[in-house]
């Protein structure tokens, strides 16, 4: 199997319909139709250490949640980093695929790993006109105040630090989660039964609205909110490709 019929049996799974209109991904780098794929990396992003990495262990294609090329890019120079890692790739023989938004909104994407993460039962799926499936809404195993809430999610996501809006002792037993930047979907959240919404990262203006608008905010970090997600690349491209796979666990954000 090459990249190309990897990338199609992924969109069988994350059909393009699931992708938000303002999204890029899919095949961001193709080293050709003859290149077979043997190994796979699978990451959260393609950094230029996980490009790195890939050149020099082997690997034929990196498999990433964030797109690699998400703006139309003006050239291909050395100079840029996301020009330069696209240049490295194809002269070491890496392709690169990503799946984004499809990987949030579809089955065993993201929000439904983060959602188990958490121990939600009864989950069913919320968003707005332009997502309508991208998050996720369930139960607690139990009610806890919403102080106890976010050190829960603290300790089941291994958050270094977390923010949250509002907490106080009110009882949180309906939790909505939306991985990544979520902040914008407190109000969709709200509407979905939910008494708080689990995000990665939210602005200062949208938790003070949203905890206003009666629906605390907790942003335990982008990267730690869909980072649960890798396992389940690694069951795509091993049960797909038949690949050798390997996780690569890296974020260039650090909380000091």
């Amino acid at each position: 199997m090459n990249a190309y019929e990897f990338t199609e049996k992924l969109r069988e799974l994350y059909p393009d319909s699931l992708r938000a209109p303002w999204d890029n991904d899919g095949l961001m780098v193709s080293c050709g139709a003859a290149t077979e794929i043997f190994r796979v990396l699978v990451a959260l992003d393609a950094t230029e250490s996980a490009v790195n990495y890939a050149a020099e262990n082997g690997f034929d294609v990196i498999l990433t949640h964030h797109p690699l090329v998400f703006h139309k890019l003006p050239a291909v120079t050395p100079e840029d980093n996301v020009q330069r890692k696209v240049v490295y790739s194809i002269l070491n023989g890496v392709s690169v695929i990503s799946l984004h938004t499809r990987l949030d909104a579809g089955d065993g994407g993201v929000n439904d790993c983060l959602a188990c993460a958490l121990g939600l039962s009864d989950v069913s799926k919320f968003g707005d006109a332009e997502s309508p499936e991208i998050g996720r809404v369930g139960l607690l195993p139990e009610p806890m105040t919403a102080k106890d809430f976010a050190l829960y999610v603290k300790e089941k996501l291994g958050c270094a630090a977390l923010r949250a809006s509002s907490l106080g002792d009110e009882v949180i037993k309906k939790v909505a989660v939306l991985g990544g930047s979520g902040g914008d979907f407190a109000a969709a959240a709200k509407a979905a039964g939910a008494d708080v919404l689990v995000t990665g990262e939210a602005s200062y203006n949208e938790m003070l609205d949203a905890a206003e608008n009666g629906i605390p905010v907790v942003a335990a970090g982008h990267y730690e909110t869909e980072v649960t997600v890798l396992p389940r690349l690694a069951e795509l491209a091993r049960g797909i490709a038949g690949a050798e796979v390997e996780i690569y666990k890296h974020t260039p954000v650090e909380v000091i």
